[in-house]
């Protein structure tokens, strides 16, 4: 469980992992999220928070992330016991996954052949590349685009390895892809929001009422 973020975006003094969502802590929403699919939860925070005054938010293990995501990954991996068959990773700021999306990515790594697997969804919206002037560069093709969500599943051996290189991404599954290894992607949940702004606070209580 990735909880390491500052949430430049947030837009509060608070880090938007603690932040309050009907009257819990968004971390705490989440790890319960990863429970019934995990043996274990190990809770990865922020660079100088220790246990977040002392809570461990329902997890088995809390340690301190690194500067950027990859590095705290890879502190919380050092945490995971070495007999672990397949790892997930999941980040703090998507409190709604449900238990179908947790079972969807780790049956296409137990008894779907896949190295790793992640949720997504279609790509509405055109998708243009700009250069550093603003100027349009090319019209991507949304039909080949999916945005990509968490948990992501992955065999262990092989997420390991992706990280064994020290190298940055922006989620686990493009470490993973480096190395040649199958990730498919499954059906994403709508309802799985991540909270980036304070506003995405109100939606996913709202969601969570519903």
């Amino acid at each position: 469980m990735v909880a390491g973020g500052s949430g430049q975006r947030f837009g509060r003094s608070e880090l938007k992992q603690f932040a309050l969502l009907a009257d819990r802590p968004v971390v705490d929403w989440a790890v319960a999220a990863c429970r019934p699919a995990s043996s274990g939860v190990v809770l990865v925070v922020p660079p100088g928070t220790g246990t977040a005054g002392g809570a461990d938010h329902g997890a088995d293990v809390v340690v301190e992330g690194g500067p950027t995501r990859a590095e705290s990954v890879r502190r919380g991996l050092s945490a995971v016991p070495d007999e672990a068959d397949v790892i997930i990773v999941h980040d703090a700021a998507r409190p709604l996954a449900s238990p179908a999306l947790f079972r969807a990515v780790l049956d296409a790594v137990t008894s779907g052949g896949a190295d790793g697997a992640v949720p997504a969804l279609a790509v509405s919206d055109t998708i243009k590349v700009v250069d550093a002037t603003s100027t349009v560069t090319a019209t991507l093709d949304r039909a080949t685009l999916v945005a990509v969500q968490t948990p992501q599943a992955f065999g262990a051996d092989v997420l390991r390895r992706a990280h064994a290189a020290g190298t940055e991404a922006t989620d686990d599954a493009a470490l993973v892809e480096a190395l040649g290894a199958t990730v498919r992607v499954v059906p994403g949940d709508p309802r799985n929001l991540k909270i980036t702004t304070s506003a995405d606070l109100g939606t996913a209580e709202h969601l969570l009422r519903g």
